[in-house]
């Protein structure tokens, strides 16, 4: 929670708030008793995108009563949450001013625990369903992020997570990587006094893994790219096997 979070939420003429934890929501409704819950736009089983809907409309019925409204989401605002970026581009269209603060997201807790630097060997972050879906090709010369593994292959709202289509993750990602390769079930902890969890197991073990509606997947890398001869000679790089080994390393 950044100062600048704070004060909107204190000063706005309404609260709303979507929430991952019962802490968060308490911490909130004391803060601010009048703020209202968006959960209930929810329904186990019904597509996600009409709770997202429900959301958005709810948001700017308030927006067009003239209020000054702050919904508070878990996580970063813009990662992994429709409604947000919804609710804006439709606020600004109809002629409201909208924005959106900066928040700690999963993948930057993720970072930190794992002690991971995206710009090392790159970074490749996909939604789990999506990788699937529209075959995107993976490069296991970089790092991968994989979201929503908990939730494979299911569109609907799954409160308790649907591991049944893991399987058909792990398929693909073998084409990619060998079956021995160590991979990262994480979840970053939502309390200061908790760590994250953190479960490493090998690829081919991956669907019988704890793994959870809020679980993040991390592959390492497991090939080295190497670099091109003809771009390092336009580059103007050094071209001995020194130099190549301490680019390797930046």
């Amino acid at each position: 929670m950044t100062g600048e979070a704070l004060t909107c939420i204190e000063r706005a003429d309404e609260v709303l708030y979507l929430v991952a934890d019962p802490v968060a929501m308490s911490w909130l409704e004391r803060r601010r008793p009048d703020a209202r819950p968006l959960h209930p736009s929810y329904a186990a089983g019904a597509p996600r995108t009409d709770a997202y809907a429900a959301m958005v409309d709810e948001i700017m019925e308030r927006v067009r009563a003239g209020a000054h409204v702050c919904v508070a989401f878990y996580g970063h605002p813009g990662i992994f949450v429709n409604p947000s970026h919804a609710a804006i581009r439709r606020a600004r269209s109809e002629g409201f001013e909208a924005r959106m603060l900066p928040a700690v997201s999963a993948e930057d807790c993720l970072f930190a625990d794992l002690g991971v630097d995206p710009s090392a060997v790159g970074c490749q972050s996909y939604e789990a369903t999506d990788l699937l879906l529209r075959r995107r090709k993976v490069d296991p010369s970089t790092a991968l992020v994989l979201w929503q593994i908990g939730v494979v292959g299911n569109l609907n709202y799954a409160p308790e997570g649907d591991t049944s289509k893991l399987p058909v993750l792990v398929d693909y990602l073998l084409r990619f990587y060998p079956a021995e390769h160590v991979v990262t079930v994480y979840e970053a902890s939502l309390y200061v006094v908790c760590g994250p969890s953190i479960e490493e197991v090998a690829l081919s073990s991956l669907a019988r893994a704890n793994v959870s509606p809020m679980s993040t997947l991390y592959v390492p890398p497991a090939t080295r790219a190497r670099t091109d001869p003809e771009m390092r000679e336009r580059l103007g790089l050094q071209t001995d096997a020194a130099a190549e080994t301490r680019l390797a390393r930046t």
